[in-house]
């Protein structure tokens, strides 16, 4: 019989007791009036059907049954995997079949489910299977956009007829997606978008002639290995060339934007129709990544003026929250300029600048700009950078920020508004508490109904998770104050000695310390405390956590160097006050980023960390891509030294404790090259080591059949062993 007082592997990774129930994906209607959601078919659970739920009387009504879903000759109904609504609710657009690019699965079979007649139509007449991506709506709903084999497409939804946009599409030339670099470093991966008049498309392309081809091998899917290259440009080599340009939806040439600077050492991140169909707005950074140009592009003759320049003595901060105001007059806009992220209204000639969220904090993400009631309704902890809480503002730059969130529920929350900001789909959680999903009306948060409570990990979460975890703020010099957690043993005695685990991140990509339900890695954490160690976290200075500029950027050209010294000056302080800590039983893990951290600390400071666990680590800066490293590091040629002394493949030489690397040798991200050269470091110094390498896994590691539970429990045995 199970025992549910204990956290076990099995339990963790071979049942479904701490499975998160996911709510949606779901769909505003306009107006307000309702929304759209998934939801398990009344006779099979694994097929999903469409529901509409009104507002606020929650009355359900079935709008597409499994029948509906099923394509002719078949017996089986389309899984979906997301959907879209045309914009009159009539047509249904329907993403199956999907398979992974790179990180995300973002190709598949697109359908279109007719309402009023109930035709159901697959879209790419004679497309190879799973080949069609980012499939939408044209603004008038009578055809779909798509990218098919790097070209772009139209076809028409009532008899099927197919343009062909682009024709240079190849290995090398990229239509309306993204080359590997952009979509990891810039998330973008959609790249192409209608004009609202929808008589054209804009769109980026990518031509990667010139970017080196770094060779993964697949030794594991047939009987002679499989080379399988890919474009990467690594840190200081060549990028690949990135335009933006505008084609008609029936056909023809190319309009190409006229952006200024060398498009290999220039990036496009960012680019949308200006609130009309005759400007796109286009922001440009310089290779350094200091100087973001926003640009507004004449779609007719290609010409660009520059509206607004963003710079920054280290890097610039890319965001979505450039919204639309009055009709195209003017815009909202992020910028650190006064110290703090903070949000602004742009004039659309970019001559006036109005402060919208004065104040020493940093707004985390703007959600919703409601220009009818002249709101815009935004994420920010002004007292507590590890939580989130919903607030909104004028528009017009008068009156102070409105905390929306309720003061009793400390913790992490996030929404999805409304069309008209009446109502909110609220997430909200704890670092101990699963996440709750409920239907809120707004602006007062008033609950209205209970959408998902994951009432059944609740339930099993409730009993392993004895103790809660302990947020606490520990001083490295004077006024520098970094935030921790800490998870004791459930049998803590404060009389004993404890070993001590870190798990860190401490790169400027993530945050380790937030007060939000995580899943699997807490409950991993937590099954580490029941087998006595004490696990703790912190986020040192140049990790993004919202406590203004000065403390993300400090880290500027010092990434690997000022990290592992804020760290552990960060353990002497907490093993100066807690006396239950054995100085001599301190170890460290973490993965990618947390890996490099960990190869850092047991190199650098080999007489504090005696054990640590380095999963997936870049070994060698210089071995990295060129958009995230020399981002924050500069180029090798003006950094040499902080290359040098950030990469831990530097010190290798000074490993003293108990070192296990574990890497994947299908990583497109960080590449099993970075694996071997700190292999080859540590047995040219005579250093011993362990080490794990997992056939043809990319760099979440979750490929192949128990895969997971494996290196976790390889984890905890060596931990056991060393610790």
């Amino acid at each position: 019989m199970t025992d549910n007082t204990k956290l076990t592997l099995d339990r963790l990774f071979n049942s479904d007791d701490f499975k998160l129930k996911p709510f949606g994906p779901v769909r505003w209607l306009d107006n307000d009036a309702g929304y759209t959601t998934l939801e398990p078919a009344a006779n099979d659970e694994k097929v999903k059907e469409i529901a509409r739920y009104a507002i606020p009387s929650g009355e359900r009504t079935v709008l597409v049954t499994a029948v509906q879903l099923q394509p002719p000759d078949t017996d089986q109904p389309l899984i979906i995997k997301d959907y879209d609504w045309s914009p009159d609710k009539t047509r249904l657009l329907i993403f199956t079949n999907t398979k992974r690019v790179w990180r995300l699965n973002t190709r598949g079979d697109y359908w279109v489910l007719d309402l009023e007649n109930g035709r159901l139509s697959q879209l790419g007449s004679n497309a190879p299977e799973s080949s069609l991506m980012f499939a939408k709506f044209a603004p008038d709903g009578q055809s779909v956009a798509y990218v098919r084999q790097n070209n772009i497409y139209v076809e028409e939804i009532s008899n099927g007829a197919i343009t062909q946009l682009t024709h240079d599409g190849s290995e090398h030339i990229i239509n309306g997606t993204s080359d590997w670099a952009y979509e990891e470093e810039f998330k973008l991966r959609d790249g192409f978008c209608w004009s609202p008049d929808g008589q054209r498309i804009a769109y980026w392309q990518f031509d990667t002639t010139g970017i080196e081809t770094f060779y993964m091998i697949n030794n594991t899917d047939s009987l002679y290995p499989k080379l399988i290259p890919l474009p990467y440009p690594k840190v200081g080599t060549t990028n690949a060339a990135c335009r933006v340009g505008v084609v008609g939806t029936s056909g023809g040439e190319t309009n190409w934007f006229d952006v200024p600077g060398d498009s290999r050492q220039h990036y496009i991140p960012k680019m949308e129709w200006a609130a009309s169909s005759e400007q796109v707005v286009i922001q440009q950074l310089n290779r350094l990544q200091n100087q973001n140009k926003l640009l507004l592009g004449n779609a007719a003759n290609g010409t660009t003026q520059p509206i607004l320049t963003e710079t920054d003595d280290a890097w610039v901060d890319l965001h979505n929250d450039l919204k639309w105001l009055d009709d195209g007059s003017a815009f909202t806009w992020v910028s650190e300029r006064d110290g703090w992220r903070h949000l602004y209204r742009v004039r659309r000639d970019g001559q006036e600048v109005r402060l919208l969220t004065p104040g020493d904090y940093d707004v985390i993400s703007v959600e919703k700009i409601d220009s009818a009631s002249g709101w815009v309704y935004f994420i920010a902890s002004p007292d507590n950078p590890t939580q989130r809480y919903l607030y909104r503002v004028g528009l017009n730059g008068n009156g102070r920020p409105q905390r929306l969130t309720p003061a009793h529920q400390p913790g992490s929350h996030s929404y999805q508004i409304s069309p008209q900001a009446n109502w909110a789909f609220h997430t909200y959680s704890t670092i101990d508490s699963p996440p709750i999903v409920s239907l809120v009306s707004l602006p007062k948060h008033e609950q209205v109904r209970i959408l998902e409570a994951n009432e059944s990990l609740r339930n099993h979460v409730d009993t392993p998770i004895l103790s809660s975890t302990e947020f606490f703020q520990v001083e490295i010099e004077e006024g520098v104050m970094l935030d921790g957690w800490c998870m004791k043993p459930p049998d803590f005695d404060p009389a004993k000695k404890y070993p001590l685990l870190f798990y860190l991140y401490g790169e400027p990509a993530n945050v380790t310390v937030v007060d939000r339900w995580i899943n699997q890695r807490h409950l991993y954490h937590r099954l580490l405390t029941q087998h006595g160690f004490v696990v703790m976290s912190l986020d040192n200075r140049g990790t993004p956590a919202p406590r203004g500029r000065k403390w993300r950027k400090m880290v500027y050209r010092q990434v690997g160097i000022l990290g592992p010294d804020d760290q552990t000056k960060a353990l002497k302080q907490v093993l100066a006050k807690r006396p239950y800590l054995d100085p001599n039983r301190v170890g460290v893990w973490g993965w990618s980023g947390g890996g490099s951290m960990t190869l850092n600390l047991l190199f650098k400071y080999p007489d504090i960390y005696k054990t640590g666990i380095a999963v997936a680590a870049v070994s060698d800066q210089r071995y990295y891509d060129t958009i995230y490293q020399e981002r924050y590091m500069g180029l090798p040629a003006d950094n040499e030294e902080g290359f040098k002394n950030g990469s831990p493949i530097t010190f290798a030489h000074q490993l003293q404790g108990n070192l296990l690397m574990i890497h994947g040798t299908g990583d497109d991200n960080v590449h099993y090259q970075a694996f071997e050269a700190v292999v080859n470091a540590l047995i040219k110094h005579n250093k011993q080591f362990s080490m794990m390498a997992y056939p043809n896994r990319s760099h979440g590691m979750r490929e192949g059949e128990n895969t997971s539970r494996h290196l976790h429990e390889l984890m905890l045995n060596y931990l056991l062993a060393n610790l």
